[in-house]
């Protein structure tokens, strides 16, 4: 039996990558700015609140292993 099939012919690598970042639709400046912010804020509120139930965590801690 003969196979009757073709291979499909690999393209480059980097002409499929190519086509690929054409499909990408950039962000404008300013929503990249927008966002950039956002996520700067964010991590630095979480960091707070984070910072803020570690303290009270430890002097609680403090006040119960003192008895």
């Amino acid at each position: 039996m003969s196979d009757t099939t073709k291979t499909p012919v690999k393209e480059s690598w980097f002409k499929g990558l190519s086509r690929e970042f054409k499909k990408i639709i950039w962000p404008s400046k300013a929503t990249l700015f927008k966002e950039s912010v956002a996520v700067v804020v964010i991590t630095v509120l979480l960091g707070a609140i984070i910072e803020v139930v570690d303290w009270v965590v430890k002097f609680g801690l403090d006040k119960i292993l003192a008895i």
